[in-house]
């Protein structure tokens, strides 16, 4: 049988992969998207029409808990995404980072207790764990709050956590490595360089190139938090998903130049620098709990992975704005 679900964020990067994913399952899909007066649904106006027809839109607002109870009466499971992403951001706006990832979380817990939702998953960031402090990072790794982004997401997870232990909210804290595929804004690294090597610059723009990331590509992120759901042991749980395999970005730039444009060459842009102390320098994530716990395991190769995200942007370019540093 079917579950009722619904995804917040449904609207974004992940949560639009991840409502498509659900409905192609079978599942009956709520999306909750972001209120706005030009009534869009983010990616979710992209995809075929035969998937759309099929997922009821919630148009809301996570910062308000009246909506969000609302729109979570008779779900059986609630993917929570939504939330503000950008660190850069972050930097200089951090109470809209605590009033939607932190508050916006408390709503989500308070509504599913009230209403005995069956599953919540929260999602996190390997952004909570800083710099490693030691490799593969496992669930056990020190948190460290770089940047108020990060911060806001360590806080929303022991929220989740305190409703687990304090009233046995059957929650799950799903921590994805960096996500990548199409879709994906500009604000990311990947779709920095891809649409700055598309549009023909020779020089791409980027800030640091030493710090290491674990790539997921974004199909296998969605996959990732199915099997989460459907894993009644991973309740209570923090659990990653990750490839266990990390990538420079200075040698993820090199690469990409490679396939698209050898000519180009690579400039280190000062206001793309993070503060000293604020950067994550290395990331490189554990899927041991994950692959134990459930039966997944990557289905896209890093190649494969880049290779749709190239062809997408392509298709997209018009989109996506190359000549300014998207915060």
């Amino acid at each position: 049988m079917s579950n009722t679900v619904m995804v917040t964020g449904a609207d974004g990067f992940i949560g639009s992969h991840l409502t498509e994913e659900l409905v192609k399952k079978g599942e009956k899909v709520k999306a909750f998207c972001y209120y706005n007066s030009f009534g869009t649904c983010g990616w979710l106006d992209t995809l075929a029409p035969e998937i759309k027809s099929e997922i009821e839109i919630f148009m809301g607002d996570v910062r308000d808990p009246n909506g969000v109870r609302t729109a979570m009466r008779g779900q059986d499971i609630v993917y929570h995404l939504a939330a503000l992403i950008a660190i850069p951001f972050s930097y200089h706006s951090p109470d809209s980072y605590v009033d939607t990832n932190i508050k916006g979380t408390l709503n989500i817990l308070q509504a599913a207790r009230d209403l005995d939702t069956k599953r919540v998953l929260v999602t996190s960031t390997s952004e909570v764990y800083g710099t490693a402090k030691y490799v593969p990072i496992d669930e056990n790794h020190p948190f460290q709050g770089q940047s108020p982004y990060s911060a806001t997401k360590i806080g929303a997870d022991r929220l989740a956590e305190s409703f687990y232990r304090s009233f046995d909210l059957p929650v799950s804290i799903v921590r994805p490595f960096n996500t990548y595929g199409p879709r994906q804004s500009a604000r990311a690294v990947i779709p920095t360089i891809i649409t700055q090597l598309l549009a023909g610059k020779t020089e791409i723009r980027l800030g640091s190139l030493t710090p290491t990331r674990d790539f997921n590509y974004v199909k296998d992120t969605a996959h990732g938090f199915m099997a989460i759901a459907d894993c009644d042991a991973a309740i209570g749980q923090e659990i990653n998903i990750a490839t266990e395999r990390e990538i420079s970005i200075g040698e993820l730039a090199n690469e990409l130049i490679s396939q698209i444009n050898p000519a180009a060459k690579i400039i280190c842009e000062e206001e793309r620098l993070r503060p000293e102390k604020s950067e994550v320098n290395r990331l490189l994530g554990s899927a041991a709990k994950l692959k134990s716990m459930t039966n997944w395991q990557p289905q896209y190769t890093f190649e494969q992975g880049l290779a749709a995200t190239i062809e997408f942007l392509r298709q997209n370019l018009k989109d996506y704005k190359v000549d300014i540093y998207n915060v």
